[in-house]
């Protein structure tokens, strides 16, 4: 029954975001068995970024999120190291709560139903995708949503004690539908 909801919610409100031509990415997001678990979509609205979330197959629980710096997801098998740090161009400290944060990468915790699947929502102004405001998502070495397998504090550094990487999905950009000119829709 979930899967129709969410199925039959993102027929309907998927087409309507995209028919805006607003900057979209996606990241199919890869266990640490290099197993395909879910999505997220990134799309960039005017003043900041919506990630919506669609997961099955992680350990349930509360679990931290956070946008790294490098679009790698490859060394599945190392804990996704190779995507780096966060995305933190200005050099500021971890933490939604930390006074001297956050960082570009920071964004709120989810859950994971006991079932494993998980859908959540964040929306982030401290970056885009083409880099008109905050940091660049989309840049030269790409980006990684990088999901942890405990929550985050929001505060401790580096990465508030949410432990090792345990999903990984390289955000890569993704074809955006404009809309039709105001002559061709009369």
């Amino acid at each position: 029954m979930l899967r129709f909801v969410l199925v039959t919610l993102a027929f309907f409100t998927l087409p309507a975001l995209a028919d805006q031509g607003l900057p979209r990415a996606l990241a199919n997001i890869v266990d640490g068995d290099g197993e395909p678990i879910g999505q997220a979509e990134f799309i960039q609205a005017a003043s900041g970024t919506l990630v919506r979330l669609s997961l099955n197959g992680l350990p349930p629980g509360p679990k931290a999120v956070h946008i790294h710096a490098v679009g790698t997801c490859d060394d599945h098998c190392d804990g996704f190291m190779d995507s780096g740090g966060h995305l933190n161009p200005d050099g500021r400290k971890h933490g939604l709560l930390n006074p001297d944060g956050p960082d570009a990468g920071d964004l709120p915790n989810f859950y994971v139903h006991e079932s494993g699947q998980a859908w959540a929502e964040f929306y982030t102004t401290a970056a885009s995708l083409d880099g008109s405001f905050g940091a660049t998502i989309l840049d030269s070495d790409g980006a990684a949503l990088v999901i942890h397998e405990n929550p985050d504090d929001h505060l401790s550094q580096p990465i508030g004690g949410a432990g090792a990487r345990i999903a990984c999905g390289v955000i890569e950009a993704a074809e955006a539908w404009a809309l039709p000119e105001a002559s061709e829709r009369e």
